[in-house]
């Protein structure tokens, strides 16, 4: 499903990965794990095409990044959801808009939009709160919304990329098992977290990044 063979990316003021190799087979959920700065993000981005290997190479669903044009690259996405840390919600949306955002990207039917709306915020917990703008949400509500849209158009992958980083322990535990519940539909699941604590003894492979270098744990 997702393939790094010796990628190398550096950013301009040094933090990036280096050789690294990793593969993750369909309908895995893996924890990355490490500090700020040790990569963390820059791997989450070179699964989404975000950024593209400086040495190397990465395959994501049969997608690979010696062949990957600007015009493939909405493509490879229509497969993979992404949440992040800081929601990027638009704020003067209400929370329907939010979610339903991506499937008006896709050319669905308005007719196919609200129900596939209302059964992802059954999903995560946000039912009745269609309305709500995302101020008007906690910090874990805003991260349940983060999650329903990228859940919305059914990826393959999901990536969620410090999701917990921004909310308490209690909201963090829940919202770890949301991810399992939705990883219990087939989809593969990579969550990058620096809380060791939070994913240890959940019996899911946990990939170490420390200064841009893959450790097995």
């Amino acid at each position: 499903m997702i393939e790094f063979q010796n990628v190398t990316y550096a950013h301009q003021k040094g933090n990036g990965v280096n050789n690294l190799s990793l593969t993750i087979e369909e309908g895995e959920f893996s924890f990355l794990i490490g500090p700020t700065g040790s990569g963390k993000t820059t791997l989450m981005r070179l699964i989404y095409f975000d950024l593209l290997p400086d040495a190397g190479w990465v395959k994501v669903n049969g997608f690979s990044s010696k062949k990957m044009t600007k015009r493939k690259i909405p493509k490879v996405r229509k497969f993979i959801g992404m949440v992040f840390q800081d929601y990027k919600l638009l704020y003067d949306r209400n929370l329907f808009e939010n979610v339903a955002l991506p499937l008006h990207v896709l050319g669905y039917s308005g007719r196919e939009i609200p129900d596939r709306v209302e059964e992802a915020l059954e999903l995560v917990g946000l039912e009745g709160k269609d309305y709500h703008l995302p101020n008007e949400l906690s910090g874990g509500e805003q991260q349940r919304a983060c999650l329903a849209r990228a859940i919305i158009k059914e990826p393959d992958i999901l990536l969620a990329d410090e999701p917990t980083g921004n909310l308490d322990p209690v909201a963090s535990f829940e919202l770890v098992r949301l991810l399992e519940t939705i990883h219990e539909t087939g989809t593969t699941i990579i969550m990058a977290s620096h809380n060791y604590n939070l994913i240890k003894g959940r019996g899911r492979p946990i990939y170490e990044l420390k200064d841009g270098v893959l450790r097995g744990r």
